[in-house]
């Protein structure tokens, strides 16, 4: 069995991963928003972060600034102590799920290009996949509208909290 901070390692590395696709971040900044999101609700100080990605003060130091200013991440300090403790926002949930969204946007788009273009270029073709490019079209519309439809609900949520 691995211990816990084995197991944090490598679902930081893995999150890591997929942040960086899906938010457009450096490799850098994924892996620091994803031990943060792993962390508790405290957050982790600048020295804790240096220590879990192994960089340096400058390369952590400027990727927690562009965490900060995409507002994925915020700080804060306690009275009396000048070090900064380093939280993911309560927004991050709904920021990857935006980002999701904007994802099959892009995506929606694309295939409804592609079919287009078929429809009017290949005719042939677009009518022997016509099944399948529309399938995926409406499979990539009803995402968009479930997303949508959750990011609103997050946001409702958010409001009470």
């Amino acid at each position: 069995m691995q211990d816990k901070y084995e197991e944090k390692r490598i679902l930081i590395e893995e999150m890591g991963v997929a942040l960086e696709e899906r938010a457009d971040l450096t490799p850098l900044a994924a892996r620091i928003y994803a031990a943060l999101i792993l962390s508790c609700y405290e957050g982790l100080l600048f020295e804790e972060i240096i220590a879990i990605t192994q960089a340096s003060k400058s390369s952590v130091s400027n990727n927690l600034n562009i965490l900060v200013q995409l507002h994925y991440v915020e700080y804060y300090t306690r009275p009396g102590d000048r070090k900064r403790h380093f939280r993911t926002t309560k927004y991050y949930v709904r920021n990857a799920m935006e980002q999701y969204e904007k994802l099959i946007e892009r995506e929606l788009d694309m295939v409804k290009k592609i079919n287009a273009y078929n429809k009017e270029y290949n005719p042939q073709k677009f009518k022997n996949e016509n099944s399948v490019g529309i399938l995926f079209q409406e499979y990539l519309t009803e995402q968009r509208e479930k997303i949508k439809t959750t990011i609103e609900g997050v946001k409702n949520f958010q409001k009470q909290s």
